[in-house]
């Protein structure tokens, strides 16, 4: 039962960090925290980092403080979020960063339906230079729209 009960915890954090990721793009990156976000829509740096990682740091935090409560508090659900957490983060990572943006050259030669729509998905929400008016969504629910052959 305990194996089950950590695999619905882990399963869980990793898909409502879908939800936080799109609630977080949508009114923290174009909201407040713009000024960290803005270097991602808009390249006027020749630096490969941009302020906008500073939300992976964010997000390792998270992930760290729930491994802390796990490790020293006792706190057992503490270390499936934590890895749920990480797990998204690294998810995010490779699709993101590796694959729409080619922050690194792999997974070019990737073309099926999805990664297409996810592709297009992003490109039209990054012809949007400014705060407002650009669609958000999230990286494993992108809407159906965007994937026409």
């Amino acid at each position: 039962m305990t194996t089950l009960l950590w695999a619905v915890v882990y399963f869980g954090t990793f898909f409502i960090m879908e939800f936080v990721a799109w609630f977080s793009h949508k009114y923290i990156m174009h909201g407040f925290l713009w000024v960290w976000h803005k270097d991602h829509h808009k390249k006027e740096h020749d630096s490969w980092f941009e302020r906008n990682d500073l939300f992976f740091v964010v997000y390792a935090l998270m992930s760290f403080i729930f491994v802390v409560l796990w490790n020293d508090y006792g706190y057992w659900a503490g270390l499936p979020i934590a890895l749920g957490i990480f797990t998204y983060g690294c998810t995010y990572f490779v699709v993101h960063d590796i694959f729409i943006h080619q922050r690194f050259k792999w997974l070019k030669r990737t073309n099926n339906r999805y990664a297409k729509g996810l592709r297009r998905a992003h490109k039209i929400h990054h012809k949007n230079i400014h705060k407002n008016g650009g669609e958000c969504f999230g990286m494993l629910v992108v809407p159906r729209k965007y994937f026409r052959n």
